[in-house]
């Protein structure tokens, strides 16, 4: 691995790019392929980041960053490298360290893996780290404090009715101990047509605290990022289908989702040939939805009006946010960023 390269601002990005696998986009084709561009659609964006809100590197060298989290009171974030099966943590002095390897493939045998490491990340209530584990096709716990790391894991949820889960990717846990998860194929080499695939579906679920698993649909094609609105009466979750790039959202009611329908469709931006679908997101105190997507991180309100973007030459996955919610960190490729979204 190479080092960190510290606090870069993306607008001299030059240099990054002939290091990275992919290429970006062609300015002449659209003149806001510069990384880290602020596009505004709606005035309402001025509330969540400042027009003078500049984007950081703040590690690179990275597989494919997934899952970021940051824990405040360490002052210290951390995130999956799904392909390498490690999870690092960044902070301000030390900038990017390993911080638990392996971190989603506890076994001997890689090659049935295309992503064999963790990827979403969460505290518990506890202040225990869950892990979704694409290798170990779990839910687990790491049966170690946050500040001494070490590969122990509980498992909380492997399997529904007999079927083992196929590659667990993001998760969130409501505020009385529910978590809910998505299960989509991307840690196997064929994804669905993979022989070691054992459900017909791609799941969302909740994890009771009983630990009685509810498969709560199993309608979404290739289920991904996923969070609970405030007050925890809907859920939202990402689908990282071409076909259908689409985030759906849904009452909750007891044990079952009612009402689904489409909170936004990216279907025009992939059109215009965007890296990226989408993917991980977080939801505010507000209710609006920063979220990963083609050609960069959507910012928008509770009733799913697109506000604006954050547009990326490379594909985002994922993203976090501080407590007091000025600082976003995003998970982009082989990089990670930060944005000091408001004073």
């Amino acid at each position: 691995m190479k080092t960190c390269l510290g606090l870069l601002v993306i607008a001299v990005f030059i240099a990054c790019n002939t290091t990275s696998k992919k290429s970006p986009p062609s300015n002449e084709e659209d003149p806001t392929s510069v990384m880290g561009i602020i596009k505004r659609y709606d005035p309402a964006l001025d509330e969540i980041i400042s027009s003078d809100a500049l984007t950081e590197i703040i590690a690179d060298s990275l597989e494919w960053s997934e899952g970021p989290l940051w824990i405040e009171d360490q002052k210290m974030l951390l995130f999956s490298d799904v392909p390498v099966n490690t999870i690092y943590k960044w902070t301000e002095a030390n900038g990017k360290e390993i911080y638990l390897t392996p971190s989603g493939f506890t076994g001997t045998d890689y090659a049935p893996f295309r992503e064999p490491g963790s990827n979403g990340l969460l505290i518990d209530s506890g202040g225990s780290l869950i892990l979704c584990q694409h290798g170990d096709r779990r839910i687990a716990k790491m049966d170690a404090p946050l500040d001494k790391p070490a590969p122990r894991f509980i498992s909380l949820a492997s399997q529904y009715k007999g079927q083992k889960f196929t590659s667990p990717n993001d998760c969130v846990i409501s505020s009385s101990g529910e978590l809910f998860f998505t299960d989509p194929p991307y840690g196997l080499h064929k994804m669905d047509e993979d022989p070691l695939k054992e459900t017909k579906w791609n799941g969302v679920y909740k994890v009771k605290k009983d630990g009685t698993i509810v498969l709560l649909t199993d309608s979404v094609t290739k289920p991904n990022g996923i969070a609970l609105f405030p007050g925890e009466k809907k859920l939202l979750v990402a689908n990282s289908d071409p076909a259908k790039p689409n985030w759906y959202v849904w009452d909750i009611s007891g044990d079952s989702l009612t009402n689904g329908k489409v909170f936004y469709s990216a279907a025009s931006f992939l059109e215009k040939g965007w890296p990226g679908l989408p993917d991980g997101f977080k939801i505010d105190k507000k209710g609006n939805v920063i979220a990963s997507g083609p050609g960069g991180v959507y910012f928008f309100n509770s009733a799913g009006k697109n506000l604006g973007m954050i547009r990326l030459d490379f594909a985002a996955s994922n993203c976090a946010l501080s407590p007091d919610e000025k600082t976003l960190f995003i998970t982009n490729d082989r990089y990670v960023l930060r944005v000091k979204m408001r004073k």
